[in-house]
């Protein structure tokens, strides 16, 4: 019989889902009895000021607030808040802390990534000479180009205002070549083969090298890989998969460079990196962060992630031509994800038309589509080497952000969508 087939499947994704459905039936009845006796859930501090919070499947984005803070974080953070401390001693400190935990011979908490990769450009430039730090933006008489690997990109502002001079480069060999008098970095976000390329050349010349692998944690042991490796210098974003304090970041690496980047940063005044201040509390947090990492089973970890995707895939699995795949990338941003599609022209339904009604719910949800809202969109226009990209077939929902519980009202809401979608298309 023509569709037996599919029949049949769709059957077995029902089967599959039944339980699931089960447990959204039970809690929609317990909800409808809570309001009807009037039960409401206190507000929390966003909604007193009218600010909705959103179930976050798109990731740890920084205009969605990064991640959410281990909660050993939050208790050393108001620890940290009830003392006051010398900023300078306590950063020297933690370096030599740092350096327990990774191997790397030092290490600062900076203003996030972008704050690392500003606090190591002036450490390259002016080092620990209070003229030249005072004198900086102005370069006049320093080693100031830095070599950017692979082209310009949305974050390069951050090297640029220290007032170094972008030398771009795509290939090991045209790093090679850059590589002159005045270079006083060489910058990369690349991994693997390439990296090693890009820092047998940074050796060679001896020219210092950060590696930004902002989105790098997990896997935690990258902290160690780094150091291992003899990269000068390396950072990761605190706010994202550290689980620190969202306006923190990580720099570590050599111990002159990072007394230089310190110098070079608040609390020092005419430092040009001043204003990328963190307080004692990131500096606690950033660090608590860390040590909570290096603790943890990633093991049982990834296995409560991947549970969390397969629940939405079981429930959107229902809806007729819906096909899921999950994956784990593997540079950077590392969290079991779940792909979903459907055929965009025959359904009349887009993947920006489903981002946006899922945005629009209530809760709010995020998913990962083809926008970026918090893309200053002259870096694409401005930028020689952007090119155009087709726009992405499928949504994604990153585990890692889905806090426990979400993924039920997830899966609910994507196959309420969707299905009505397809039934308007059939």
């Amino acid at each position: 019989m023509p569709g037996s087939g599919s029949s049949r499947r769709t059957f077995v994704k029902f089967l599959a889902a039944a339980p699931l459905l089960t447990q959204i039936a039970a809690r929609d009845l317990y909800a409808q009895a809570a309001t009807a006796m009037g039960v409401g859930a206190p507000q929390n501090v966003y909604a007193r000021l009218g600010v909705k919070t959103v179930i976050n499947c798109r990731g740890t984005w920084t205009y969605l607030s990064g991640s959410l803070e281990f909660p050993e974080v939050s208790q050393a953070q108001r620890e940290a808040g009830e003392y006051f401390v010398n900023m300078l001693e306590l950063q020297r400190a933690v370096g030599r802390r740092l350096s327990e935990l990774t191997g790397a011979e030092s290490g600062i908490v900076t203003s996030g990534s972008a704050g690392a990769m500003s606090a190591a450009t002036a450490a390259c430039m002016a080092g620990t000479d209070d003229k030249l730090i005072w004198q900086l933006p102005d370069t006049a008489g320093m080693k100031h180009e830095v070599v950017m690997t692979g082209g310009r990109s949305a974050f390069d502002s951050a090297i640029r205002l220290t007032g170094a001079k972008l030398v771009l480069a795509q290939s090991p060999q045209e790093v090679a070549n850059a590589v002159n008098a005045n270079t006083a970095m060489i910058y990369t976000t690349n991994l693997g083969e390439k990296l090693q390329q890009e820092l047998a050349i940074a050796k060679e010349r001896k020219v210092p090298m950060l590696l930004d692998d902002a989105a790098g944690i997990p896997p935690v042991d990258n902290a160690k890989l780094y150091a291992r490796m003899g990269i000068d210098m390396y950072c990761f974003s605190g706010g994202k998969g550290l689980r620190g304090p969202q306006c923190s970041g990580l720099l570590l690496g050599r111990k002159d460079l990072i007394e230089a980047a310190l110098l070079n940063s608040s609390p020092r005044e005419g430092a040009v990196c001043r204003p990328m201040k963190v307080g004692k509390e990131e500096v606690i947090g950033c660090l608590t962060a860390l040590e909570t990492w290096l603790k943890i089973d990633e093991k049982k970890l990834y296995e409560e992630w991947n549970a969390r995707i397969d629940r939405i895939r079981k429930l959107v699995e229902t809806v007729p031509g819906v096909t899921t795949s999950t994956y784990v990338p593997d540079d950077g941003n590392r969290y079991p994800t779940l792909r979903v599609k459907w055929d965009q022209q025959a359904w009349g339904f887009s993947i920006s038309d489903c981002a946006r009604e899922l945005r629009a719910s209530d809760p709010i949800i995020e998913v990962l589509g083809a926008d970026n809202p918090s893309l200053v969109t002259a870096v694409r226009e401005g930028n020689p080497n952007s090119k155009e990209r087709k726009g992405p077939d499928h949504i994604e929902l990153v585990s890692m952000t889905i806090k426990p519980g979400e993924e039920m009202i997830v899966g609910q809401r994507l196959r309420a969508v969707l299905s009505s979608a397809q039934k308007k298309a059939a």
